[in-house]
This record gives C-alpha cells, sequence and structure tokens, in this order.
C-alpha cells in the first residue's frame, strides 16, 4: 500500500498545487503583491479553519459512519452542520481582506444548499414513516441521502480549492487556462490515489465479483484521459505555443498504452490478468514532468520532483505486480493484510506557493500528503471493522430473511 500512497495521493498532491507562479515572471509590470501581505483578520481565519473542519474532516467521517450504519453517524453530523453554519456567516461577516467576485463566493451557496437538503432528508428518513405513499418517497429518499451524502466530500474538496485560488488570488486573467488545467489533474490524481488504497484495503472481493483484474480498469480510465489530452491540450487550428506538443504527445501516450493495458488484462481463457502498462504509463508520465520547464526556477523545480516522485510510483507498482504480488491479485483475499511494500504506491500529490524555496514547499506537500492519506487510512479503518452484516450492501447479498425481518432491516438501513 505504500507504493498506493507513491502512486496516488502523494503525486496528486504536488499536482494540484496552485500553478500561477508556474507561468508568472518576476519582472511582469502587472506583478501582484503577495495575497499573505493583505489584512486576514481573526474572523476570516476562524471561517477557514472552521469550514476545513467540517467538510474536509466531519463530513466524510459521519459519510463513513452512516455507511457502516453507527450510532454515532447522526452525532457527527449535527456537529458539522452547525459548525458549517456557524462558519458560513463568518464568512460574511468578516472584516479583513475584501474578495471581488469569485467561484467560491458563488458556490458557497450550492454546498449549503446540498446540506441543507441532506438535513432534510436526514429529518424525514429518521422518523421512520412507511405507511402509504411515504413507503415510496422513503425509497426515493434513501437513495439520493445515500448519493448526497457519498457526493458531499467531493464537492467539499471543489469549494475548498476555490477558497485556497480565491485567498491567494490565483486563476486571474489568462492563467484561467492553466489553473484548470493543474488543479483538475491533481484532482484527478488525488481521487486515484484514494481509489487505489480503497481497492487494496476493502476492495478484493468487488474485483474478484467483476472477473477483471484491476489493471482493465486502470487501462481503461488511462485510455479515456489519453483520448480527452489529445484533443484538449493545443487550441486546434492555432499556433503550436509553449509546451503545446508536449502535453499533446502525452495525452497520445496515455490512449494507445491504455489499450494495449485493457488488451492485456485478460489471459487466453477470459480470465483476468495483471500487466505492468498501468505503471508504464505513470513512469512515462513522471519522466515528461521531471523534464517540463518552467519561467520561474522554482516552477521548474517543484515539476521536477513532481516528476520523480510519478517517476517512483510506476517503479514500485512494477516491483509489486512482478516481485511481491509476481501476478496475483493480492497476497491475502480480502486485502486485509497488505504487503508493507504496497502502501508505497498511493502516496505522492500537491502544493505551489511564490515565494518559498521549492524544498521547503516539497516537504510542506510531502507533509500534506501523509495527513491525508493518514485520514483516507482511518476512514476504510472504520468501514472494514465493521462486521458485513450491518454494511450497506445490494439485497443479492444480504442473508435471507423473512418478510418482518426484511421490513425492520430496511428502516434501520436508512440514513439516520
Amino acid at each position: 500500500m505504500s507504493q498506493l500512497f507513491l502512486r496516488g495521493v502523494l503525486p496528486a498532491l504536488l499536482l494540484v498545487s496552485p500553478p500561477w507562479p508556474m507561468e508568472a515572471t518576476k519582472t511582469s509590470p502587472k506583478a501582484k503583491p503577495s495575497p499573505w501581505s493583505r489584512s486576514y483578520d481573526s474572523t476570516l481565519w476562524i471561517h477557514i479553519i472552521l469550514m476545513g473542519f467540517a467538510f474536509g474532516i466531519l463530513f466524510p467521517l459521519g459519510m463513513v459512519l452512516g455507511i457502516v450504519r453507527s450510532r454515532w453517524h447522526v452525532p457527527v453530523q449535527i456537529v458539522a452542520t452547525c459548525i458549517a453554519v456557524v462558519a458560513y456567516f463568518l464568512g460574511h461577516a468578516h472584516k479583513g481582506r475584501q474578495f471581488g467576485k469569485n467561484a467560491h463566493h458563488s458556490f458557497a451557496n450550492v454546498l449549503m444548499l446540498m446540506m441543507a437538503v441532506q438535513v432534510v432528508f436526514g429529518l424525514y428518513l429518521k422518523l421512520h414513516i412507511t405507511k402509504g405513499i411515504h413507503g415510496r418517497i422513503r425509497r426515493v429518499f434513501v437513495v439520493a441521502h445515500g448519493v448526497l451524502g457519498k457526493a458531499m466530500p467531493v464537492v467539499a474538496w471543489v469549494q475548498m480549492v476555490f477558497g485556497g485560488i480565491a485567498a491567494l488570488g490565483f486563476c486571474q486573467d489568462d492563467h484561467m487556462g492553466q489553473c484548470l488545467a493543474h488543479f483538475i489533474m491533481g484532482s484527478a490524481f488525488i481521487a486515484y490515489g484514494i481509489l487505489l488504497t480503497i481497492l487494496l484495503l476493502v476492495g478484493q472481493y468487488w474485483l474478484r465479483r467483476t472477473g477483471r483484474s484491476q489493471e482493465f480498469f486502470d487501462s481503461l480510465i488511462i485510455a479515456a484521459w489519453g483520448c480527452v489530452n489529445t484533443f484538449t491540450e493545443h487550441r486546434w487550428g492555432g499556433p503550436w505555443v509553449h509546451n503545446d506538443l508536449q502535453h499533446t504527445t502525452m495525452g497520445i501516450v496515455w490512449w494507445c498504452a491504455g489499450l494495449l493495458g485493457i488488451w492485456l488484462s485478460r489471459n487466453r481463457d477470459g480470465g483476468p490478468k495483471r500487466n505492468l502498462m498501468p505503471a508504464i504509463v505513470i513512469l512515462l508520465t513522471g519522466y515528461a514532468m521531471s523534464a517540463h520547464t518552467q519561467h520561474l526556477m522554482i516552477s521548474t523545480m517543484v515539476h521536477s520532483i513532481f516528476g520523480y516522485t510519478l517517476m517512483a510510483a510506476g517503479a514500485a507498482r512494477i516491483v509489486e505486480i512482478s516481485f511481491v504480488l509476481k501476478d496475483k491479485p493480492t497476497l491475502s483475499p480480502n486485502g486485509s493484510n497488505p504487503h508493507s511494500f504496497q502502501f508505497v504506491t498511493p502516496f505522492m500529490q500537491l502544493l505551489d506557493q511564490a515565494g518559498v524555496m521549492h524544498v521547503s514547499y516539497i516537504l510542506i506537500l510531502y507533509s500534506i500528503a501523509f495527513l491525508l492519506f493518514l485520514f483516507v487510512n482511518v476512514l476504510i479503518h472504520i468501514y472494514a471493522l465493521t462486521p458485513p452484516g450491518r454494511r450497506r450492501c445490494p439485497p443479492s447479498q444480504r442473508p435471507a430473511a423473512s418478510a418482518a425481518k426484511r421490513s425492520k432491516l430496511h428502516d434501520a438501513e436508512a440514513f439516520d
């Protein structure tokens, strides 16, 4: 699983770093003073800390507690909601630096609306009304409540990224495209690392049910992403500018290797087969990133470290598949006892800020990656320790029960 960390979380954290210094120049007449030199009063800092605690820690924790039907689900969600409401109003009441129109301000209303809808769903389901039309409504609300609850960490992540952009003044004028590229790709790598961790620790049964290897799904996503990159990294019809060719050819490599990985993910009998194509793609991407020149030296160094991290992640996965697992899906059937080397890959992705030496910056990113990886493992540990009979699972996987018992079980399974 360390391989999973190297392959996933840490490179994403590096990639999702604020991108504007990479193209800015210190001699530009349009250069603006550092946003950190402006006033941030205590109210704004409290808003940032409370929102980060509520949406970054409590709501994801409450989501997992809801999945395992813990009695602590409702208390945690109530505390998180109260903190978020207070922090929302603090964000409008501070007397420090004032911000212009930005995505963080607009998207906050969407996030709070989602939270309000979740509260309504939770209160209705807590009443356990099942008679008449309420029985049909309840089934819809159970599904909707679950979908919104699982989407909340993703939406909250987007809002936190918007908050960082607004606070630091990134993505202004012609830097918007670069912002989108860095934050979308970085967030995708973080999601990839988290999914790899889930598959390693609690996803082995699911993989066996699909009858496909992990590399099939990896290669499918790599091929699809490569097709998108091939046709979006350059404005076709216009001149080829800074790094356009490198970005486009990287997309081509991704979909070519992805198609090969899909083909190699099955043996002659049609069974699942491990292969090294996703690892090779990660390694090649790291090589390209390590040579990705930028206008600023700090940006070039950050890209180099990011590239070396990805190369290490790709090499770690090759070692994992070929020498640790010896082409087997896993060492333990349920993923409860992974080899220590398997923790290497999902560890690598985050940071960037002007005025900081690249070594300090990278160390900060690694520290954040360690904490993020720790939190992901804590959530998976809470889920894995819950007896399978108490988890929310498809009806086909549940033991047979009488109609009355199934009715009571359905009520108990509603997100409280």
